[in-house]
């Protein structure tokens, strides 16, 4: 497995779906994964910093995790199938660790808000979207920082 982190957030201009863009700690590989706009608005908030007044899903979760003595440990990107990404969520509870299936959407923004490790299995990441990735490896001036991108897709 090859440890991620959150790269960056961007709509996708053909359908307008947002996509999470994972990237190798090393920066040498990315993983587009588009996800729906709820995941999206989680993810750009933590990204930047900011918080609801009310909890949502992922915040509710969390919280529900904590009381009950689980913690999220790290969440995996496991398989692509049939258009359509899996991943586990791991949670250690009472001693043990447990695999959850989870969307990896809802897997990430978890990770996020626990501060957890996210990883990609290694196949799913391809040389071609590698290089085509890699074209656009720094943000341009002036590209939206993480806050205006979160208010973007809220």
């Amino acid at each position: 497995m090859i440890e991620v982190k959150v790269w960056s957030l961007a709509v996708d201009e053909k359908n307008q779906f947002p996509v999470v863009i994972l990237q190798s700690l090393d920066g040498t590989k990315r993983l587009p994964i588009w996800i729906g706009p709820p995941e999206a608005s989680a993810i750009a908030m933590e990204l930047a910093g900011k918080k609801f007044q009310r909890p949502l899903t992922h915040d509710l979760l969390i919280a529900v995790l904590n009381g009950l003595g689980a913690k999220v440990r790290r969440v995996e990107i496991t398989d692509l199938r049939e258009n359509t990404f899996y991943a586990k969520i791991y949670l250690e509870a009472g001693g043990e660790l447990l695999a959850i299936d989870a969307r990896p959407s809802d897997s990430i923004a978890l990770a996020q808000k626990a501060k957890a490790r996210i990883f990609v299995a290694p196949h799913l990441f391809s040389t071609e979207l590698d290089a085509l990735m890699q074209t656009d490896s720094a943000p341009p001036p002036g590209e939206a920082d993480d806050e205006e991108r979160a208010r973007e897709l809220k």
